[in-house]
Parts: structure tokens; C-alpha cells; sequence
């Protein structure tokens, strides 16, 4: 069409042409220049033809020929000359295609990992003009549930997704029952295309620059039936360094070899692999129930509004037929048409296989629940089957880096239209066994004699390998953290060995409740690990039962009613991962009441302080084992530390429904709140001595411990009268039965200035917390601006925060009252002291007051 347009434009100027040299008086002249004229655009014609027929796709056995190496899959691959082609049948034209690209092979020292996730991008092919396909890149943020409707328009038009390739169709395939496209897409891959390759951002941090395309090049290509593998070797320049007489900030940080050699190769593997045509049924979110969502806005035609629809991240389970679902419907547990298999990597030591794979087979279990058996195992990879490869996208992966990271975790890549989870590759770090030995030591060696060694056993390790496996398959599955779990158990019960062994120490290995702490070693207790609990069973339930037969509402319905019945059991109840105020929803933490669980881990830990010593010492070694391990006692402490500063200023949030009685926010009781500043009063503010094991520390540190206990009580102190927390006390304690923030500082004072009302000499210890106490109240006599989060009902995973002027609040007036009241104690107190270094201490604190309350 457009050659015909170019034809006719040149025939109306030739035309216009004549006209007027008609009108010269040199008519010979003149044709003589319209006879060029036309001899010009006939060659030009000539020519534009030439290109066409050149252009023009060739018939599919005419273009690939005898020498072509090729592999039929999805995306039928050749490779001709050195040259990499892709077959595009129609029948794939404008179907969605997940691609995720991961490294295959990683630049060493830069915390990256063969077999690590880069990038993730929906796409789809599309014929465009001219004779080319186009490769477009897909985000789905809204959508329009019917196609018949006129709004589906409307969000198409405000949808256009951007083009990332143009392929010329080097030839066409025109069988009857198949139609394709064969392109060149070998400059495509071996280029530094972001959907394919690493982020801006990511070359930032690696100090990465140009692509070296000389340097580069596709190793090799791979068609299955709903995938394609492409292989890469990626080559980058790095930002050369810059030679400064003064110290200036820079981003990111050089690679080993980066900094070696100038350049940086990488290799890469991208997977193509086939969305389903239609999209699995999604089961519309419940925040009552812990599960990873994606969301996008709909708009419907009889909406008065646009919504966001949220629906729950999760893999496709049916039965195999009709009449495995009517045995299901009747409780016959029966097998899924596609199980969830997840793979261990053969780079695993050999020792950690098995506990690898068993951590996998414990989700069993739960699926029974949901009407399952069998639907997920762990298999160890065919390391003879040559067809098979550890990147392809249709296998799920447990990946074993040789790295020194202490830790693991647990990703999926899903079908953003429906939350349809496609595989997964877990990451697991050599070293998390390092972080597992320091937890199990400091929170178990009270109890359990295995773990009172520098090394542990097997046995012990391969348990500790098993239980965190759980864990991160459960994410995989589409579990979220439930950090409130363990808040539904009793405290006296973690000390009750027959309760613990039906009920476990927290009700889902999905909250971080590593291990039984509060058991002491009289209890005859020997297992301190968690489990799949009930809350688990519970979760898998509501995300993987088969509810064939009925629409989104019919199924939300369903869904709801289960819900509820499971919200009159607490071990059932979500708690969510990043609620600021909620003292349920911690991390490390166990028990219905965190001071006296946290009483019963520092006894524990007063037993274990006085033994590093003896469990850590190794001939011809240094003392950095016992350093390591002191280090860990410190930040469990701090931890009990802070689950209970969080009860103070807290309000439970519940999450709940209209057909509901709870309420979604109540404030902390004030006998809990009173409860847990006198936990801190005796626990801290009196100094914990029996961190100041001198044996210990002289062996480790030249100071003696004075700083270290400084800044845990100021890291406390600091806490307890941060901004946020002062609002929400002053939000909630609006009568004498909260309590209010005049109740804390009168809590504090009590227990930080006793030896002012019975003139007791005040050690190091204490005059340090006095004045930290001290400067933070005048601190609070001009206190600024406080950033206050709250999370909006039914929220996912956001959150809502204000700016409050704290000098606009009661806050200044309380602080500058408790500091009148203060310095009266102090200045009685001053002549009846007897110690030297305390009448300093408080002759000094007293000026402190005076001249903030009257500066001069």
C-alpha cells in the first residue's frame, strides 16, 4: 500500500512537471529535463522494487536449508552460519510469555550466584507492518473483566505496551494446519537489551559500563514444548576509576575481577516459557490469611468505580478427571494432574541432601488437608539427564551457593494476571549453617547437651537444615511471614513437654520463632524445633482447595465462612509481617507475653554465658569463636529487649470483616504495658552484671563492659520515648485506664532514680543511664517532628503514615514536669550523699536541668 502511495505521488508530480514546462518558451529545453526527470524516477522505481523483492520473506524451505542445526519446540531454534533464527507460529502470536532471566554463571565477590533470579518480564509476540514481527514488553496494572463491554476499550487505549524488538520475517512457513515466521534474532540477544540483562541500577552497584558486544555471545539456544532457553556470555567495561585528594561519595563498588581486568563477564540464561491461554481461577485475597498477592486495577461496566483487585499468589492444583473431583468432593484424598516438585541441586554436599528434600516432603501434610496426597515431593536432579537444565524455567529448584551469606530464602515467579505460581529457585548460602550453629547455641545449649559444641553433629545440623528448608518452601508455596503465630501459645506451655509435643512452640513454620528459648533444663524438653503447625494446615486449606462449580463470589463466600470459623481459634490467626504496633507480631519472639518469656530466655542465657569459654575453645586457635558468640548473646538479649518496649505505646490489630464481632484496633492493656517498664526496670536499668563476665571479656575486648551495657540501655531509653510511640500513647490514653505517657515517665523515674530516695552510692553503670535519661527529656522540651505509621484496614501491604508536631502535643508539658519533679529530688538528695563520684554525678545532672529549663 505504501509503494502505491510512493507510485502515485511520483505520477502527479511528473504530471505537474509537464504542465509547466508546457508554459516555457524553450519547449525543447524543457523536455529535454522532463525526459531526466522521468528517467530518474523510473530508476528510483527500479530500485524501490529491488528492495522490495529483497525484502520480501522467502518460502520456509528455500530459507532454511540442509546446514541448519534446529531444535522444534514452543520456538522452534536454528542456528545457519553462525547465525541464531527463531520459527514463530501464529498460533503463538499474541500470547503472554513470561520471561526470567537468571545468572548462570556470577563475577565472584560481588554477592551474586549462579542460578539467581536478574529479571522477570511478561511478553508477547505480535505481527507488525512491512513484513516484521514485534516483540512487546507487557505490564499489567489494569484490566477490564469483559470484552464485549465498551469500557474494555477504554482500558485498552490507555494501555500501550512498548516495543522492545522489530524482526524482519526472513521467510514464511504456509501449511494448512501451521502458519509461521521465521526471524534473525541473533544481534537481539547478544546486546545489552535491559529485558534480558541487568538493570541500570544493578550496573551501578557493580560499577559496570558499557556493553562489550566484541566480547559477547550467545552460547547457546534451546527449544521444549512450553519453553525457550537462551543462553548468553555478557561482557561489561566497569566505570573507570576516579583519583580524588578528597574523599568523595560513590555508588556501588568494583567486582574482583572488575577491578582487575577492567571488564566483567557474566553468563545468563533466559527462559521463554508459555503463559497459559487461560489464566488459572484466582482466589481473591483474605488479609486474615498470610498468603503473597498481586493486585491490578479493574473496571467493570457497572462499577461506579474503579477497584483493585487482589488475588492470592499460589500453584495450580486439579484433579487429574471428573471422577478424581467427585471423590474428592466426597473426602477421598487423590493426586493433583501436576504435582509440585522442587529439585536439589547436585552442587548440594551430598550430607545435606536428604534434610534439603525432607524439608520439602513436610508440606504433605498440610496438602492433605486441602484434599490432597502427593501433590508435593522432592526429587534429587537426574545429573545423567542431559535434556534437563537447572536454569529452565519448567523446573523448581533448590540452588546451593557457595557463598558466605548466612542465609536462605524463598522466591516464586508467577502469572501476574492470576497469581499462578510457574517455578521457583530457592536460594541456599553455604553459610546460613554458620547462622543456624550461633542461633541453636545461644537459644538451645541450655537444654539441649548437642548444642554445646563449637561444631555440631550431623545429625543436629541436618535437623537445623530440614526445618529452615520448611520454611522457605513455604514461601515458595505462597506463604508470607506470620510473625503473630507464636503469640497464640501460652507461655507456661512452652515449658509443657506432652502440650509440645501435639502443638509444637508456634503453630507455623512461617513465623520466625526459631526455637524454644523459654524451656528450661529441668523440663525434660529435647525438642526445641518448629514445624508445620496448625496454622500452616490452615493456610494450604484456604489456598489450595479444588471448589470447582462456582464463580469468584460463589468461591469468596465459601471462603469466608471457613474464615471465620477458624478466627475462634488464635493458633489459627495471621499476624502480619510489618505491623509497627502490634507487640503479637514480632519476629524472634514466642509466647502470649513477652516479659516473662523473655524472663525465662535470660535465665537461660545466664546459664549459657559462663560456658562459651569451655564450647568455643579450640587449641592453637584465637578467641575469635568466643567474640563471635558473646556478640550473639548481646543481640539475642537486645532482642528480648525489644519485644517487650514494643508492648508499651502498642494496639493489636486484628484484621476482621463486617460480619465480624472483633474490633480490628485495641489498645494494649495498661496492666500488660505497667508489666513490661517494670521488666525493663529490673532486667536492665538494674544493670545486667551477669553480662559483665570479666573471664569472658578480658579475653576478647581490652574495655570491660561499661560502654556495651550503655548502649543497650540507650538503645531502650531511646525507643521508649521516640516520637511514634509517645503519640500512640497519647492517642490511647485518653482516660486512667489507659496507659498514658505521664505513666511512663513516672515508671521510669521510679526504677532509674531509686538511689536518690535511699541515698545508695550510684555506680558507672547507673550514672551513665541517668544522664542519657536525663538529656533525653530536655531533648523532649523541643521535640520536632515525629513520622507516625499506622496500616489502613484491609491493607496488603501497605501503609499510611502522618506527620505529627510534637511540640504542638502534651509531650513538651509532661517532659518539662517530670524534670521540675526531678531536679526537687535531686537537690534534697545532694547533701545526704556520701560517695564522692555520686555528689559529682548529681551536681551535674541538676545543672543540666537547670539551665534547660531556665537557659541563660
Amino acid at each position: 500500500m505504501k509503494f502505491r502511495k510512493f507510485l502515485l505521488f511520483l505520477c502527479l508530480t511528473l504530471t505537474f512537471t509537464f504542465a509547466q514546462a508546457q508554459k516555457k518558451k524553450d519547449k525543447k529545453e524543457d523536455d529535454k529535463k522532463v525526459e531526466k526527470a522521468v528517467d530518474a524516477v523510473a530508476d528510483a522505481v527500479k530500485d524501490k522494487l529491488k528492495d522490495e523483492k529483497k525484502k520480501a520473506p522467502k518460502d520456509f524451505k528455500d530459507f532454511i536449508d540442509d546446514s541448519a542445526k534446529s531444535q522444534k519446540g514452543m520456538i522452534s531454534v536454528y542456528k545457519m552460519a553462525e547465525k541464531w533464527y527463531f520459527e514463530i507460529p501464529d498460533t503463538l502470536l499474541n500470547r503472554d510469555i513470561m520471561a526470567v532471566t537468571r545468572y548462570s554463571k556470577a563475577a565472584a565477590g560481588g554477592g551474586i550466584f549462579g542460578g539467581e533470579e536478574v529479571k522477570r518480564q511478561m511478553l508477547r509476540w505480535e505481527k507488525g507492518q512491512d513484513n516484521n514481527i514485534l516483540l512487546r514488553s507487557e505490564t499489567v496494572v489494569m484490566a477490564s473483566p469483559d470484552s464485549t463491554k465498551p469500557i474494555f476499550q477504554a482500558v485498552k487505549n490507555s494501555n500501550s505496551d512498548p516495543i522492545i524488538g522489530v524482526f524482519d520475517i526472513k521467510a514464511l512457513k504456509k501449511g494448512d494446519n501451521e502458519k509461521s515466521s521465521v526471524i534473525e534474532v541473533t544481534d537481539f540477544f547478544n546486546a545489552d537489551n535491559q529485558t534480558f540483562s541487568l538493570s541500570p541500577i544493578v550496573k551501578q552497584i557493580h560499577k559496570l559500563a558499557a556493553f562489550k558486544k566484541e566480547a559477547s555471545y550467545i552460547e547457546k539456544m534451546s527449544a521444549y514444548p512450553i519453553n525457550t532457553e537462551i543462553r548468553t556470555v555478557k561482557t561489561f567495561a566497569v566505570v573507570p576509576p576516579a583519583i580524588s585528594l578528597t574523599p568523595v561519595p560513590s555508588v556501588g563498588s568494583y567486582l574482583p575481577s572488575g577491578y582487575d581486568a577492567g571488564v566483567v563477564t557474566l553468563e545468563l540464561n533466559t527462559s521463554l516459557i508459555l503463559l497459559p491461554k487461560t489464566p488459572m481461577r484466582k482466589r481473591i485475597f483474605d488479609n486474615r490469611i498470610g498468603f503473597f498477592a498481586n493486585q491490578y486495577a479493574i473496571f467493570g461496566e457497572e462499577s461506579q468505580k474503579s477497584d483493585n483487585e487482589i488475588f492470592a499468589v499460589r500453584w495450580r492444583l486439579e484433579p487429574k478427571n471428573a471422577e478424581d473431583a467427585n471423590r474428592q468432593k466426597n473426602g477421598e484424598l487423590i493426586e493433583p494432574k501436576k504435582p509440585i516438585i522442587y529439585y536439589i541441586d547436585p552442587a548440594t554436599p551430598e550430607k545435606w541432601r536428604k534434610a534439603l528434600k525432607a524439608g520439602v516432603d513436610d508440606w504433605q501434610v498440610a496438602f492433605e488437608k486441602a484434599g490432597w496426597k502427593n501433590a508435593i515431593r522432592g526429587e534429587y536432579w537426574p545429573e545423567k539427564d542431559t535434556t534437563m537444565s537447572l536454569e529452565d524455567a519448567r523446573f523448581s529448584v533448590i540452588r546451593y551457593f557457595a557463598a558466605d551469606i548466612q542465609n536462605a530464602y524463598g522466591p516464586n515467579v508467577h502469572d501476574p494476571r492470576s497469581g499462578e505460581i510457574i517455578e521457583s529457585h530457592i536460594g541456599w548460602y553455604h553459610n546460613v549453617m554458620r547462622l543456624l550453629r550461633n542461633w541453636y547455641m545461644i537459644q538451645g545449649a541450655a537444654v539441649d547437651p548437642a548444642a554445646r559444641k563449637k561444631t555440631f553433629d550431623d545429625e543436629l545440623m541436618a535437623q537445623l537444615v530440614r526445618f529452615v528448608s520448611s520454611h522457605e518452601i513455604g514461601h515458595t508455596l505462597g506463604l508470607r511471614h506470620n510473625m503473630g503465630a507464636s503469640s497464640a501459645t501460652p507461655v507456661e506451655k512452652l515449658r509443657d513437654k506432652a502440650w509440645l509435643e501435639k502443638n509444637g512452640h508456634t503453630s507455623s513454620i512461617m513465623d520466625y520463632a526459631r526455637f524454644n528459648y523459654v524451656a528450661q533444663p529441668e523440663d525434660g524438653i529435647t525438642n526445641l524445633f518448629p514445624k508445620i503447625g496448625n496454622y500452616d494446615k490452615w493456610a494450604i486449606q484456604w489456598g489450595y482447595s479444588y471448589l470447582p462449580n462456582t464463580n469468584l463470589k460463589e468461591e469468596k463466600a465459601i471462603l469466608n465462612k471457613w474464615t471465620k470459623e477458624a478466627y475462634k481459634n488464635p493458633s489459627l490467626h495471621f499476624g502480619t509481617e510489618n505491623s509497627p504496633y502490634d507487640p503479637r507480631y514480632q519476629t524472634e519472639d514466642l509466647s502470649d507475653n513477652a516479659m516473662k518469656a523473655s524472663e525465662y530466655g535470660i535465665k537461660n542465657l545466664k546459664r549459657i554465658v559462663p560456658n562459651l569459654i569451655s564450647w568455643s575453645k579450640e587449641d592453637g586457635e584465637s578467641y575469635k569463636e568466643l567474640d563471635e558468640l558473646y556478640a550473639n548473646v548481646l543481640a539475642q538479649y537486645r532482642r528480648y529487649l525489644g519485644h517487650v518496649i514494643k508492648n508499651i505505646g502498642g494496639i493489636y490489630d486484628t484484621p476482621v470483616t463486617y460480619d465480624m464481632e472483633e474490633e480490628g484496633f485495641t489498645t494494649v492493656p495498661k496492666s500488660t504495658q505497667k508489666e513490661a517498664i517494670n521488666f525493663l526496670n529490673a532486667q536492665l536499668f538494674k544493670t545486667p552484671t551477669w553480662l559483665l563476665d570479666q573471664n569472658v571479656l578480658k579475653k576478647i575486648k581490652p574495655e570491660s563492659g561499661v560502654e556495651a551495657i550503655k548502649s543497650l540501655q540507650e538503645y531502650a531509653l531511646t525507643s521508649l520515648l521516640a516520637g511514634d510511640r509517645a503519640v500512640r500513647l497519647m492517642e490511647t490514653g485518653i482516660s486512667s485506664k489507659y496507659y498514658t505517657i505521664d505513666d511512663l515517665f513516672t515508671d521510669i523515674d521510679s526504677g532509674l532514680w531509686s538511689e536518690v530516695k535511699t541515698g545508695q552510692v550510684i555506680d558507672i553503670y547507673r550514672r551513665n543511664v541517668q544522664k542519657i535519661y536525663v538529656e533525653k527529656l530536655i531533648d523532649l522540651l523541643k521535640p520536632g517532628k515525629a513520622t507516625v505509621v499506622s496500616i489502613p484496614a484491609g491493607a496488603l501491604y501497605a501503609s499510611n503514615s502522618r506527620v505529627v508536631e510534637l511540640e504542638k502535643t502534651d509531650l513538651p508539658s509532661v517532659a518539662r514536669g517530670h524534670l521540675e519533679s526531678l531536679k526537687a529530688s535531686i537537690k534534697k538528695a545532694i547533701p545526704l550523699e556520701t560517695d564522692k563520684m555520686s555528689k559529682y554525678h548529681l551536681k551535674d545532672v541538676l545543672q543540666r536541668i537547670d539551665l534547660a529549663l531556665d537557659p541563660k
